[in-house]
């Protein structure tokens, strides 16, 4: 039954600098495959664009990547924006982010099965499975796990283990090798869904930003309300690369036991 399927969020970490159709896609992609799964109902996506923190080089302002993805995601009916992340003063890490919005999802669904109740406080006899949130990623993120001091033991359990991963396959990358040599993710693989794109496509936030520093066309890269916020703003030059340049990024001036959060632009 339908009604008895897991209702899921899935949630999107990273600079979105800027946020491109790729970005998008992985949201259609990964709820195509967890539908298909016969398991979930993707219920909701959510994009949480980085602090300024975090301390990338060519990182713009997080007004403008908040600014930016919402431009690009107003055609989607079940993606949103949240800027929690992005407003924290310093870079926070991808399980606080994640423990953040589960408790969130948490008390809405609570919220919203106690309207449901009787007229003697009485639940329906048949209660709607409780949500899960699950971290949407390129499969190329499972990697950084196995970087030395980049991620605390428990914290990567409990991503993997707790919440769970969808990662999306890009380019050549193997992520059931990622899978296979990490104990931990071993462990927790039938928590990681990997899901594979046929229909290739390789954009780079990286490579827009060089484009559009060289004056390059990109569209079609991105939507055009997100092209002419950038040329409205004058945004990604070559005076904004240089931002931060040289610095560290924050998740390596942490403490030692703070894991690094998503390298994904």
């Amino acid at each position: 039954m339908a009604s008895r399927r897991v209702p899921l969020v899935l949630l999107a970490c990273g600079s979105f600098n800027p946020i491109t159709n790729q970005h998008m896609r992985l949201f259609e992609l990964a709820r195509d495959h967890m539908h298909s799964t016969g398991q979930y109902h993707v219920v909701g996506g959510v994009v949480s664009p980085v602090s300024d923190g975090y301390g990338k080089q060519g990182l713009v302002l997080a007004k403008h990547r908040i600014a930016m993805a919402k431009l690009a995601l107003q055609t989607s009916d079940w993606v949103t924006v949240d800027e929690w992340e992005s407003q924290q003063p310093d870079w926070t890490e991808t399980v606080v982010t994640m423990r953040h919005h589960y408790g969130r999802i948490l008390k809405q669904y609570e919220q919203s099965t106690g309207k449901d109740k009787d007229s003697n406080g009485n639940p329906p006899p048949i209660s709607s499975p409780s949500p899960q949130l699950k971290l949407l990623c390129g499969a190329d993120f499972l990697d950084t796990f196995e970087v030395p001091g980049l991620w605390l033991d428990e914290h990567v359990e409990e991503v993997a283990g707790r919440f769970g991963l969808v990662c999306v396959s890009r380019g050549g990358v193997q992520p059931e090798r990622a899978v296979h040599e990490s104990d931990t993710l071993s462990r927790h693989r039938r928590n990681i869904f990997l899901v594979r794109e046929w229909v290739r496509n390789e954009t780079s936030a990286t490579e827009v930003r060089r484009a559009l520093r060289r004056g390059l066309s990109v569209k079609y890269l991105l939507p055009d309300s997100v092209i002419e916020y950038i040329h409205q703003h004058d945004l990604y030059t070559e005076d904004s690369e240089r931002k931060n340049k040289g610095a560290v990024l924050r998740p390596l001036t942490k403490q030692a036991d703070v894991p690094l959060k998503s390298l994904d632009d």
